[in-house]
């Protein structure tokens, strides 16, 4: 799924695909990129993907990551998927709520929990 050189860590339990960041900051526009092509090519994978996205690994992100995610969402939506978003940090998830994107996205404590939360 993800390729060698991916940006990304992939797992696929009980039909839930769960992403890992390797990278502790998702800033340089190449990496974000590279990271919204492996999504796609996980989400176009699948029918009905369900793909939970942790952050347990990030530190920082920036308003282009938001946006890959923004889209993302969408291909998860086209696709008649879910997407749950994991493991967000106090600093990170305040740019959520500032941009409003804690509303656009359902964001989950773990990993765990986002797992669950699947229909």
């Amino acid at each position: 799924m993800a390729s060698e050189d991916s940006r990304l860590r992939v797992t696929v339990e009980d039909g839930v695909t769960r992403v890992d960041f390797i990278d502790r900051n998702i800033l340089d526009e190449a990496n974000i990129k590279a990271i919204g092509e492996d999504l796609a090519k996980i989400i176009e994978s699948t029918d009905e993907p369900k793909l939970v996205i942790s952050f347990a690994n990030v530190d920082h992100l920036s308003s282009a990551a938001l946006g890959q995610l923004i889209s993302v969402n969408s291909k998860i939506r086209e696709h008649s998927g879910q997407l749950r978003l994991s493991d967000i940090s106090p600093q990170i998830y305040e740019v959520f709520a500032i941009t409003k994107l804690n509303k656009l996205f359902e964001i989950h404590e773990t990993s765990a929990d986002a797992v669950g939360s699947f229909s």
